[in-house]
């Protein structure tokens, strides 16, 4: 069960291109938990399935440029061929650390640093792997009229909620990001402990 709404939207200039900026706000879950995410939108993506990304915040990554992960790498990817196509979604969710919260991903990654990988740090602080739920894109997309995407991602579980959420997604395709010195145990364990799937791997 869930609601959404819609509250606000804007003209948004980018150095990939002119999207659209809307805001949503909805209730999840059993518990009618709020959530808020962002949705850019460029040109017509009622006609054909349109590229679609669901792009969980990192604040690290996005705007301090963390070498950690390759989540900045994957956004500005995404951005940049939504705007090839001339088409697309990009949805940004509030769900930092992998739903952890900042504060808890930071003594996460303090745990890295002893030698722990991602998921077991955050199980050492009694989290689960992965906290993220992905209900809200896929009512977002219905309500920009959006029944079936190609979606870029690395990750089957956001395949599976859309599906699970009434959206068809009619090609998964990847968002890779070649990998650093820093990166490159963070994405093994994402391929290892997350089953994301990484053709390069």
């Amino acid at each position: 069960m869930s609601s959404i709404r819609q509250i606000a939207s804007a003209d948004f200039p980018t150095r990939w291109g002119k999207f659209r900026i809307l805001g949503f706000e909805g209730d999840f879950g059993a518990d009618r938990r709020a959530e808020s995410a962002v949705a850019l939108v460029m040109g017509d993506v009622r006609s054909a399935p349109p590229l679609v990304r669901i792009h969980s915040q990192c604040l690290t990554g996005d705007v301090f440029g963390s070498l950690r992960c390759d989540c900045r790498g994957q956004l500005e990817m995404a951005l940049s061929m939504i705007a090839q196509q001339g088409a697309g979604v990009l949805i940004y969710e509030q769900q930092e650390g992998r739903g952890i919260g900042l504060m808890a991903k930071l003594q996460a990654y303090e745990l890295q640093d002893t030698g722990l990988d991602t998921v077991e740090a955050n199980e050492r602080l009694g989290f689960k792997a992965d906290h993220r739920e992905f209900a809200m894109p896929a009512e977002i997309l219905k309500a920009l009229g959006v029944s079936s995407v190609r979606l870029l991602s690395n990750n089957p579980d956001k395949v599976a909620a859309l599906e699970r959420g009434g959206i068809e997604v009619r090609e998964r395709v990847p968002c890779e990001v070649a990998p650093n010195a820093h990166s490159e145990d963070y994405l093994k364990t994402k391929k290892a402990k997350m089953g994301h799937l990484f053709s390069s791997r």
